[in-house]
């Protein structure tokens, strides 16, 4: 590819061809400060609409927008001039005539593009007084919140949800004055075929998009003492929160996350991990007795929520292929309420309280699926995200990065280094894989071949064969929902066209990069680099276990003798699996009677 070179700010630049000016800049650091560009290599994703202007720089005697004007031989381009930064001033100064002055007040401070880009350009007071339009809010749904009162249009949710995540709930309505981000008919959320994944909050620079905080309700929980409260934490909390507290993105921060939450008042900390541990006990047990008698294959991973949501919304006809273990979530919960508060509380599965700590926003919205309990009562009592978990250790004055480590409450607060990668994409896939090999061969993978390698990495699809006693297992590993959408596209193809589908097991992770990159996760501002620094820290996790095979966990094998009895048994399904609806008819039942109206209106 030929260089392109240029000047900028009199510094001698030679890019690729293609670069825009702002990417241009950065290579001889200068930034340019911007809000709605976004650009992260890794999953595809770019947003140059150039729709707020903060950006703009003087290129050859022209003001353009630098993120959507490419580098061309002999550009001589001006960053920093009065005229410039006095332009940038005004479109900030706009932008925030526009916008609640509720800045202390507002989740996202400390933390907001438009707050930080108005800090660095010296705004101390808005010249514009008009008016301001009272948009739209949505708190339907019971992950995300969305308040267009704090939208600024950089569209940046809109081409994560129709362009890596291909689910096509957020666009642009309306237009000038009154346009928002919104979705087809203003219908709310939660009754969209919004997945919950959380990735528009991932990007979104303002308060416009944000989880449902629930951390009031943990503290009136902690507050009561009539019923003890449990806590369980995933395994990519323990690499994800550390960011939080300042310390290197991908630092294992366990035994300082047990003793944070036990200073917070939680009665019993426990880890996912085991229950992770647990789902690959029943999934890999499936995976045998689907591939030995002839059952339906691929089978599908149903550990994230968002991609069962999806599945149940776009692909209702292939959700016989999903494995129907629960996600380790949701196997924790019964196992905590209905055999530990028995068995060694002599509690009532309703006298004891639980709460999930989830890299995840779309586990709030699994947590109230009705299914998911029993009598009316719910197995999980509340989902709280790392960025909530954070701001309640912070309000409680605990001191993370110091604080002395402790260890999870016993018998479920054990878990093997398999169930530590569930937090990256293809995890779930190995983890099962060094089950199912002993579960078929009746023998143990060696040391040096525990590892699958082949389905290691933050690609968007994974493939790997892996021979288990003289089958070639054919396996998948997707992350993001675009790429689950493409290996639903072609396992339909197979199915209607006759053919053997390509595959034996797919894991499918709703957000690109696993559970790492969770829409509850610590904002990376589109730095994959960190994504990648947590996935290594839960490998490292895994590595330096003394067992990393899930069916070496003694404490699960006791579970089993004393509780669920055989795997994939009467007990192991009541308390372990789940089953799927088909979601696809409300949303597109209004778009097709909106398309027949226009038909018989001739629109």
């Amino acid at each position: 590819m030929s260089l392109i070179n240029l000047t900028i700010n009199g510094k001698a630049v030679a890019v690729e061809e293609g670069t825009n000016i702002l990417e241009a800049a950065k290579r001889v650091n200068i930034k340019i400060p911007n809000l709605c560009y976004l650009h992260i290599d890794d999953i595809g994703f770019d947003n140059s609409c150039a729709s707020c202007r903060v950006c703009l720089v003087n290129a050859d005697g022209r003001l353009v927008p630098s993120c959507a004007t490419l580098a061309k031989e002999g550009m001589k381009v001006e960053t920093n001039t009065p005229e410039i930064i006095e332009f940038r001033k005004g479109v900030v100064e706009l932008l925030l005539s526009d916008h609640p002055q509720d800045c202390f007040t507002c989740t996202k401070c400390g933390n907001c593009g438009l707050q930080d880009i108005a800090v660095q350009l010296g705004i101390k007071k808005i010249r514009f007084e008009g008016e301001r339009l009272e948009k739209s809010k949505d708190y339907s749904s019971f992950s995300i919140m969305r308040d267009n009162d704090k939208c600024i249009l950089c569209r940046r949710c809109e081409t994560m949800c129709n362009k890596v995540q291909t689910v096509g709930v957020l666009s642009g309505v309306n237009r000038g004055f009154s346009t928002e981000i919104g979705t087809f008919f203003e219908t709310d959320l939660a009754k969209t075929e919004c997945t919950f994944c959380g990735q528009c909050i991932n990007v979104c620079p303002t308060g416009a998009l944000l989880e449902k905080d629930n951390t009031e309700d943990v503290w009136e929980l902690l507050a009561q003492k009539e019923k003890p409260v449990m806590v369980q934490i995933a395994p990519a909390v323990r690499v994800g929160i550390s960011e939080e507290f300042g310390l290197r993105p991908g630092t294992i921060s366990t035994g300082k996350v047990v003793a944070a939450l036990k200073a917070l008042g939680f009665d019993y900390v426990f880890d996912t991990n085991f229950a992770a541990d647990l789902t690959i006990m029943e999934e890999a047990n499936e995976f045998v007795n689907r591939l030995t008698k002839g059952g339906d294959l691929p089978i599908m991973t149903s550990c994230c929520p968002a991609w069962v949501n999806f599945c149940e919304s776009q692909y209702p006809d292939l959700t016989k292929y999903l494995s129907t273990c629960r996600s380790p979530q949701s196997m924790f919960s019964p196992i905590a309420r209905y055999y530990f508060a028995d068995k060694v509380l002599d509690k009532k599965p309703d006298e004891v309280s639980i709460v999930s700590i989830m890299p995840c926003v779309a586990k709030k919205y699994e947590v109230k699926r009705e299914e998911l309990g029993e009598d009316g009562i719910l197995d999980t009592d509340l989902s709280l995200t790392v960025r909530e978990l954070a701001r309640m250790i912070k309000s409680a004055g605990i001191d993370l990065e110091n604080i002395e480590e402790e260890n999870f409450d016993s018998p479920l607060g054990y878990s093997t280094g398999a169930a530590d990668i569930f937090g990256v994409t293809g995890g779930v896939l190995e983890a099962a894989l060094r089950t199912a090999y002993t579960d078929v061969t009746k023998e143990e993978l060696s040391d040096d071949a525990i590892e699958f390698k082949a389905v290691r990495g933050f690609e968007g699809i994974k493939e790997a064969t892996v021979n288990v006693a003289g089958t070639d297992v054919r396996v998948a590993a997707a992350s993001s929902l675009g790429c689950a959408r493409k290996l639903m596209d072609e396992l339909r193809a197979d199915i209607a066209a006759g053919r053997e589908p390509k595959y034996h097991i797919i894991e499918i992770m709703a957000c690109p990069g696993g559970c790492v990159n969770g829409g509850g996760q610590p904002f990376t501002n589109g730095d994959y680099e960190k994504v990648k620094a947590r996935g290594a820290g839960l490998y490292t996790i895994d590595k330096n276990k003394p067992q990393r095979k899930s069916h070496e966990n003694e404490d699960i094998k006791k579970l089993y003798d004393e509780f669920l009895g055989e795997r994939g048994g009467h007990n192991a399904h009541k308390y372990l699996h789940t089953h799927y609806f088909d979601k696809s008819n409300t949303y597109l039942k209004k778009i097709e009677d909106f398309s027949d109206e226009c038909l018989n209106n001739n629109i």
